[in-house]
């Protein structure tokens, strides 16, 4: 007879299975997935990042034990190969469908419905839209590039709406890709679970993402910046091709920028309260999508972010349209760098110690332009 217990998360009776960003850390990666646990590490740093919650991973696990499922699922993969993509669509399949079409106890809905209702009253709205993310124990780690597997969805609202994109986002941690990356890696996949955060919505005019180290070469001494009307999703998902901005590290000054033409982007149906992909304007498809002072404020949170974690970072951003200026732009995500960041570099000099030092001996040794 299988043992469910071995197949998934043990189940702590006395930890949270539901908590607010701000009570998590960086530390907190094991109780609320690499996503959650960054934006409670951000949010005590003092970055700007918008409120929130997350149904824990041992909310996650009540819920998979709960269903019933885990032996079930242990069969399922067990044996595949991750180059199949046949037998892994199909284990996939079956497995998403088994968590999507289970009920959570009454218990945990309850806990989550008091978790929404007192985000919508911090937020001062009822029912607030809020973007419901995966967020995996094994994600946004430094060693390992899982981030983008699992599954966000944007602008829901109510608190049926939270539930069913909750449950999707549970199941979304068997997707093939993920699946198959596990396997790959050779990640167990029954040590790999999964929180979902809930988090309210930035009404985006504009969002993109920024990397404290250019990813095309490398070069730590710059910030790059991508930028999209609407919400990040076109950027995210290689929709479009985003406006681009290289700001100089040490003195914010932009120093290249490439404006692209913009034919996509998402925002708020206000009618069906979705998120939906709109055609941009033609007036406005070749217009610089971000003004140059919020360039300059995005870098110098981006400089804040790396300065906290001490390594080059990944970060997802917005600018909320309904907030004044200056109080209106927000950090959705922040994830360590993983491709640069893990490959050997040869200092720029011999005597190259710093961050200062690389910058000066690049300026002295110079870069050819393009």
């Amino acid at each position: 007879m299988i043992d469910e217990s071995r197949l998934g998360p043990e189940i702590d009776r006395r930890a949270p299975k539901v908590c607010f960003f701000e009570e998590c850390n960086k530390d907190s990666v094991a109780l609320v997935g690499g996503k959650c646990s960054s934006l409670g590490e951000l949010i005590n740093a003092g970055v700007r990042v918008p409120p929130g919650f997350a149904l824990t991973t041992h909310g996650y696990a009540d819920f998979m034990q709960e269903a019933g499922i885990l032996a079930e699922i242990g069969g399922l993969l067990d044996g595949l190969d991750h180059d199949d993509m046949d037998k892994l669509e199909e284990a996939s399949r079956t497995i998403r469908e088994m968590i999507e079409s289970r009920p959570m106890s009454i218990e945990l809905e309850d806990l989550i419905a008091e978790a929404y209702r007192k985000l919508s009253v911090r937020c001062y709205m009822p029912a607030v839209p809020v973007a419901v993310r995966s967020s995996a124990t094994a994600e946004d780690l430094p060693g390992a590039s899982f981030a983008g597997q699992q599954d966000t969805y944007l602008w829901i609202r109510g608190i049926d709406d939270v539930m069913h994109h909750v449950r999707r986002c549970i199941s979304s941690l068997y997707t093939a890709r993920a699946i198959a990356y596990r396997i790959r890696m050779g990640f167990p996949h029954e040590q790999v679970a999964i929180s979902v955060g809930i988090q309210k919505m930035a009404n985006a005019y504009t969002a993109g993402v920024m990397f404290t180290v250019h990813p095309a070469t490398g070069d730590r001494s710059v910030i790059v910046i991508d930028s999209n009307f609407g919400f990040g999703e076109s950027v995210v998902s290689g929709e479009v091709t985003p406006d681009n901005f290289v700001v100089n590290k040490v003195t914010l000054d932009i120093i290249d920028r490439t404006i692209s033409k913009k034919e996509v982007c998402y925002t708020a149906d206000l009618k069906t309260q979705k998120s939906v992909a709109m055609e941009v304007p033609a007036e406005r498809q070749n217009i610089q999508s971000i003004l140059d002072d919020e360039i300059t404020e995005l870098a110098w949170m981006a400089k804040k972010i790396e300065k906290h974690y001490g390594r080059p970072m990944d970060i997802e951003w917005a600018i909320d349209k309904n907030l004044p200026v200056g109080g209106n732009i927000f950090v959705l995500q922040a994830r360590p760098e993983t491709i640069w960041s893990n490959k050997q570099k040869a200092p720029a000099t011999t005597g190259a110690s710093s961050a200062m030092d690389y910058i000066v001996s690049s300026l002295l040794v110079g870069k050819r332009l393009a």
